[in-house]
């Protein structure tokens, strides 16, 4: 699954288009570097995103294509 489409569906961020946005100014990386919205999310990487002053870690554990709200921090593990 792309990035960008993995941190609106986990909830990470609440749209796609703001963490296409995020990926573009180089906000968001994966396991130390700084990826594209285009990278393929995979089970294990550790996303790390900035929002000016703070950001957030999270470690993937699922990947799934759809997931009801109440069901998307099962998809991630904050660090």
């Amino acid at each position: 699954m792309r990035l960008d489409k993995y941190l609106k569906v986990s909830r990470l961020i609440k749209r796609r288009t703001i963490a296409n946005e995020a990926c573009d100014t180089g906000r968001i990386s994966v396991n130390g570097k700084v990826q594209k919205a285009s990278y393929d999310v995979k089970v294990g990487d550790v996303i790390s995103i900035r929002f000016g002053e703070k950001a957030v870690e999270a470690k993937v554990l699922s990947v799934q294509e759809t997931v009801r709200k109440d069901e998307a921090a099962e998809l991630f593990q904050y660090l």
